[in-house]
């Protein structure tokens, strides 16, 4: 899953109006979108900035005059330097060639491949949280799910387990991440340097001869570009890595966590989707071959994605002059477009604050705009890795809620954190309630 951010975010201006702090970090923006339309004109520091949450205009900008829009924004350029200068804020002819030479690693015949790691990683941490659930204990269910999908993605990308890095190296990220936001330079140079030692060390080994393994990291050694038959460099495989690294586990993460808060907070659907589990997998872990056959934990998973989408907002700058609606966007605006926006305004969502995985049938999602839904972004950067996020998400999702019924800690307050992804502020502590549904023991 990818994650961008906006140059500089709405906020709500100061002067001549009583500053408001809703529990609701969106209710400010959602109330600007109510008040201004679907181009809203606010200010990034100093510049002219739009947000944009009309669907159409949202496809205009993403879809059909993308080349337009550049990502070359402040928070971009932070990005390249707390992460990498990979995908993810590339541009113009070196995305174009990075894009053509990972596009095959994600198809989906490989990454099918990948599901018995997904769900062999997932019964692992369940066999712990068995000992949890026995005693009580109270889990974070953020760090957890952040712990899984780490683990799964650096199996997927390098092959290997490297158990004494993983969590070291999510800690890592999850503070650059944070400072991307923040900049402190020492600490996030600090930060950048250990993850990139670690993945240095894994790549020269493998340049060095060592044994082929089958994962991204020897497809992206492998790969040549059509046009100049170039592999990549040194320098660019460590960018990538570390861009898939972050992309394809902290959002994952962040969307489970969000999900496993909705179904605790709703009996109806957490109902819903264990029926539907029980009914097809009778206790079994599920296979890519299942996945069709339990729509509900799909849209459960995407319904969460709408009201929590990890990449909550996306940024932008005119190149040259454009035309939204009525407004004109001179070159060089900031223009900022909001999944968490967009996903809850009444204009497109029938009470759009309420958890309703039901809404993502095939029947209620009839003559819905694209662009009214878009937690992977769109057009030719829609995220690479949406394939892998939905598979890897589903099959834990379908593995788990066999096995727990995960439970907020009565009295906890759950406030989402507007970060480089959109987190739970303080985590999010549960207990373990067993179903009874699924062991996962050997026949």
């Amino acid at each position: 899953m990818t994650v961008e951010h906006a140059d500089s975010e709405p906020t709500e201006p100061s002067a001549g109006r009583p500053l408001r702090r809703p529990r609701d970090p969106f209710r400010f923006l959602i109330e600007l979108v109510n008040r201004e339309g679907g181009v809203a004109r606010y200010r990034a520091g100093t510049e002219p900035a739009f947000l944009v949450s009309d669907p159409d205009l949202i496809k205009h900008v993403l879809a059909d005059n993308s080349a337009n829009y550049t990502k070359a924004t402040a928070i971009n350029s932070a990005f390249k330097r707390a992460i990498a200068d990979g995908l993810l804020v590339s541009e113009g002819p070196v995305w174009r060639r990075q894009r053509r030479l990972m596009q095959p690693a994600f198809h989906r015949d490989r990454l099918s491949a990948l599901a018995a790691q997904m769900t062999g990683a997932t019964t692992d941490l369940l066999e712990r949280w068995d000992r949890a659930a026995r005693s009580g204990e109270v889990v974070d269910m953020s760090r957890e799910m952040s712990s899984l999908t780490l683990r799964i993605t650096v199996k997927a990308l390098f092959g290997t387990d490297i158990a004494e890095h993983v969590q070291t190296v999510g800690q890592r990220i999850a503070e650059a991440l944070t400072i991307v936001v923040s900049p402190d330079q020492p600490t996030m140079a600090e930060h950048k340097r250990f993850v990139e030692d670690v993945l240095t060390e894994i790549i020269e080994d493998r340049l060095g001869g060592s044994e082929p393994s089958p994962d991204l990291l020897d497809m992206l050694m492998e790969a040549r570009d059509d046009e100049t038959g170039e592999p990549m460099t040194r320098r660019e495989l460590l960018d990538q890595m570390l861009t898939l690294l972050l992309a394809g586990y902290e959002t994952t993460a962040n969307a489970l966590g969000w999900t496993w808060y909705l179904l605790s907070q709703n009996p109806g659907p957490d109902a819903a989707l264990r029926a539907e589990l029980g009914a097809v997998l009778g206790g079994r872990v599920p296979t890519v071959a299942d996945l069709p056959l339990l729509p509900y934990n799909r849209m459960a998973l995407e319904e969460s994605m709408r009201l929590y989408p990890p990449a909550w907002i996306l940024g932008r700058r005119a190149l040259a002059d454009d035309r939204l609606g009525e407004h004109l966007i001179p070159a060089g605006s900031v223009v900022a477009i909001s999944p968490a926006v967009t996903h809850r305004l009444s204009q497109h969502w029938e009470d759009p604050d309420r958890f309703d995985p039901e809404r993502f049938t095939k029947e209620r999602s009839t003559g819905r705009k694209p662009f009214a839904y878009f937690p992977f972004g769109g057009g030719p950067r829609l995220c690479i890795g949406h394939n892998f996020a939905m598979l890897e998400a589903q099959l834990i999702m379908a593995t788990v809620a066999q096995r727990y019924r995960p439970r907020m800690v009565a009295g906890s307050i759950v406030e989402p954190q507007r970060l480089f992804v959109l987190r739970p502020r303080g985590g999010l502590p549960m207990t373990l309630e067993p179903t009874g549904i699924a062991s996962f023991s050997p026949n």
